[in-house]
C-alpha cells in the first residue's frame, strides 16, 4: 500500500499553507519542457492539469523522476508523488518526486472528475439555464436556448482563460454564472440597465472560448486552436450570435416588436465586441452604452476576484496579516486595464424599470442626451 495520501491539485495548494505535503496527484501532463538552469544543469519542467486547477514542478538530472520524464509526452495521464512545499515565489519544490503513468482505471477516473466537481459545475450550469429562462424578450430567449441545446456539452468542457482567470475545465460556467448573478445585482441597483440584455451578454461574452480554450472530451489541457488564434473569441463570439440569429431564430413572428429586431441584435453584438473595455485589450470598440460598460466591469471583476482567491494560495506575506496580492491581479499583464479614467457611455438617469427600456447609443454617436 502507499504510504502517501492523494490529493487534487486545488487540494494541493490548500494543504501546502500548513507547510510540507507527502502526497500523490494525478493530473494529466499537459506540457513537458526539457531545460537547464544557467550552469547548465538539466531538467524537466513538467505542467500538470486536473478538474481543479494546474501546478508545474521541476524533475532535476539527479532525480529518478528525470529519467521517466525522458519516455513521456504531453497529453499522458500520470500519477506524481512526493514530499511538496510551497516556496513562494518561486513555485513548488518537490523531496522524492517519483511519476508514474496511470493505468486505464485510474485514467478513466481521472477524466471522469471528482463527484463533487461534477456536481458544482452542473449546478452552475443549471442556474445558467434557469436565469436564461428568466429572460422576457422572447427573441432573446430563444437566442440563449437555442445556444445552451446546440453547444452546451462544449461549454461545460470550456475553461474561461488558459492562464489568468477560470483557467480549467468547466471554468467558463463558473465564470458565466457568478457574471450572471452580479449582473443581477448590478440591475437592482440601477434599474436602468435593461436586464435582459445584460444577462444575454453575460451569456455570451465569452462564447467564442467554446473553441479558443475548451478542453477535449477526455482531458483538461485546453489544446490551441487554429480558428481562436486567428481569429479570437470576441471575432468568433460575434460570428456565433449572428449565424444563430440568422439560421435559429424565427424573427418574422415579432416583426413588429419594439425594439427591432436589427436593434437588439446589434446591441447585443456590441457588447460582445466592446467586453475588454480598452482597443489595446482586444476590444474592437469601446463600451457605448450602459449594459455595455456595465458587463466589462462586472467581467473584470469577476476575473480579478478569481486571480486573488488564486494568487492568495501562495502568497507571500508581506506584513502580519497581509498577504502580497497576485501582480496580474493588480492590472500588470493582462486583458483588463485599471478605471484610470472615465469610460464612455456611464452617464444614465436612474429610471424605474429595466425591463422594457432598451439601451440609446452614446452620445458621441447621436446627438444630445436624452
Amino acid at each position: 500500500m502507499s504510504e502517501f495520501s492523494r490529493h487534487t491539485i486545488q487540494q494541493l495548494r490548500t494543504a501546502m499553507a500548513d507547510g510540507v505535503v507527502t502526497t500523490e496527484v494525478p493530473a494529466e501532463l499537459s506540457e513537458l519542457i526539457r531545460k537547464q538552469t544557467a550552469s547548465g544543469k538539466p531538467y524537466f519542467e513538467i505542467r500538470l492539469r486536473d478538474e481543479s486547477d494546474n501546478l508545474a514542478l521541476k524533475a532535476w538530472s539527479d532525480s529518478p523522476a528525470f529519467t521517466v520524464c525522458e519516455t513521456l509526452s504531453a497529453g499522458a495521464g500520470v500519477l506524481v508523488e512526493g514530499d511538496f512545499q510551497n516556496n513562494a515565489p518561486y513555485g513548488v519544490d518537490t523531496k522524492r518526486l517519483s511519476i508514474r503513468l496511470l493505468d486505464g482505471e485510474e485514467l478513466e477516473a481521472l477524466f471522469a472528475g471528482s463527484a463533487e466537481r461534477r456536481e458544482f459545475v452542473s449546478g452552475e450550469f443549471a442556474y445558467i439555464q434557469e436565469t436564461v429562462s428568466s429572460i422576457r424578450d422572447p427573441r432573446l430567449l430563444a437566442l440563449g436556448t437555442v445556444f445552451l441545446e446546440e453547444h452546451g456539452a462544449r461549454f461545460l468542457r470550456a475553461a474561461a482563460a488558459r492562464n489568468y482567470h477560470h483557467a480549467r475545465r468547466g471554468g467558463l460556467v463558473e465564470h458565466v454564472a457568478q457574471m450572471m448573478r452580479a449582473a443581477k445585482a448590478v440591475c437592482e441597483a440601477y434599474p436602468a440597465l435593461n436586464r435582459d440584455l445584460c444577462l444575454i451578454g453575460v451569456l455570451f461574452h465569452d462564447c467564442g472560448k467554446l473553441w479558443e480554450s475548451c478542453a477535449p472530451e477526455t482531458g483538461f489541457a485546453t489544446p490551441f486552436d487554429k480558428r481562436g488564434e486567428m481569429l479570437g473569441h470576441i471575432t468568433m463570439g460575434i460570428e456565433l450570435v449572428n449565424k444563430l440569429w440568422r439560421d435559429r431564430i424565427e424573427l418574422e413572428q415579432w416583426k413588429n416588436l419594439v425594439p427591432a429586431s436589427e436593434d437588439v441584435r446589434l446591441h447585443l453584438l456590441h457588447l460582445i465586441a466592446a467586453h475588454h473595455g480598452e482597443m489595446q485589450f482586444g476590444s474592437p470598440v469601446l463600451p457605448k452604452t450602459p449594459e455595455a460598460i456595465a458587463l466589462h466591469y462586472i467581467d473584470n471583476l469577476d476575473a480579478k476576484l478569481e486571480m486573488f482567491a488564486k494568487g492568495y494560495e501562495s502568497a507571500v506575506e508581506i506584513a502580519p496579516g497581509l498577504s502580497a496580492p497576485p501582480a496580474r491581479a493588480t492590472f500588470g499583464p493582462g486583458r483588463h486595464p485599471p478605471p484610470d479614467r472615465p469610460r464612455a457611455g456611464c452617464g444614465h438617469r436612474r429610471r424605474r424599470s429595466n425591463e422594457s427600456r432598451w439601451p440609446r447609443p452614446h452620445p458621441s454617436i447621436r446627438p444630445g442626451r436624452s
